[in-house]
């Protein structure tokens, strides 16, 4: 027993050493969606402070596809050791409600650490549609059925469920056209190539500021102080369709806990930062640094919330 005792202190005290050496090495952010999307926005930022701070390279990989499947999926099964972490988002709570099957499951294969940014997300058209008000939208949607289409970063994100929940409440018919990730669904969206988007405002407030789109219904509780012509959702008659979309930090299931617990720490002390500040308010969002705990019970009712969406609304994906 005290041969076991002392084993069980020797791999503690181990543990706690390599978390203070920690990083020796780059560290991996797998980010899940292609380069010059929303979470682009948030992991590029926190990458360079957390370098600064650390004194080792912390690089983004983008890993885009499938919703934002693919990516998470390769980092559950990277090896625990410290070195890969997921940054994710809002639509790794939707996947298990609308994809046929996953490879890995968000809450045991990968670690809560914490939130980073959240944002109301906001309905968008391109400048070539002349609505002004989400009534006009859904009247025209109304009397021409199939007419209009609205891009997603792919089947089953935030942007996809918000404008279901949308059609489903308004009894209205659009095309969905999914993208490989934000980046290119943006680039579509500000050429003309559809005319709707239910986007974040993680990647529409630049957009929005320079008078690229326009924002005509904020999918939030209360007007953005960034935004107080963007009237919301409700204040339009439309109650109920209040969306946000998030981004978070994940870490490999079996990495020692030292080293989460230390990145977790990092990571809130990150967020203060001048840099980081400034980037997520360009953004319109705020910060986050929820407790890992505290987090873990957000992502299971962000699970069971958007799964109820999904199957009220019928949404499903084959994978």
């Amino acid at each position: 027993m005290r041969k076991l005792i002392v084993a069980v202190l020797a791999l503690c005290v181990s543990a706690a050493a390599q978390a203070q050496q920690w990083p020796t090495k780059p560290v991996r952010f797998i980010n899940p969606f292609p380069a010059g999307g929303g979470t682009d926005t948030f992991a590029r930022p926190l990458a360079a402070v957390l370098t600064k701070n650390l004194g080792e390279q912390f690089i983004v990989e983008n890993q885009g596809g499938a919703g934002g499947t693919i990516g998470a999926a390769n980092a559950a099964r990277s090896t625990p050791d410290g070195y890969t972490f997921l940054i994710g988002a809002v639509h790794h709570t939707i996947a298990p409600g609308v994809y046929a099957k996953l490879s890995y499951d968000i809450e045991k294969d990968l670690v809560p650490i914490t939130l980073l940014a959240v944002m109301p997300n906001v309905l968008v058209l391109n400048q070539a549609t002349n609505f002004k008000t989400v009534k006009e939208l859904e009247a025209y949607a109304k009397a021409n059925p199939g007419k209009l289409n609205y891009g997603t970063p792919g089947s089953g994100t935030s942007q996809h469920l918000a404008a279901e929940l949308f059609k489903m409440n308004t009894n209205t018919f659009m095309v969905h056209i999914p993208y490989r990730g934000l980046g290119p669904a943006m680039q579509d969206f500000l050429a003309g190539n559809f005319e709707v988007m239910f986007d974040g405002m993680g990647a529409s407030a630049a957009q929005i500021r320079a008078g690229r789109i326009r924002g005509i219904g904020l999918m939030a509780a209360h007007r953005h102080p960034q935004f107080p012509d963007i009237p919301t959702m409700a204040e339009q008659g439309y109650p109920g369709m209040e969306v946000s979309t998030w981004y978070a930090m994940w870490g490999v299931r079996g990495t020692p806990q030292p080293i989460l617990d230390k990145m977790y720490h990092e990571t809130v002390k990150a967020l203060q930062d001048p840099i980081i500040k400034t980037a997520w308010q360009n953004a319109a969002a705020d910060l986050g640094g929820q407790k890992p705990e505290e987090f873990a019970k957000f992502v299971h009712s962000e699970i069971e919330r958007w799964g109820r969406v999904a199957k009220a609304a019928g949404v499903k994906v084959d994978n």
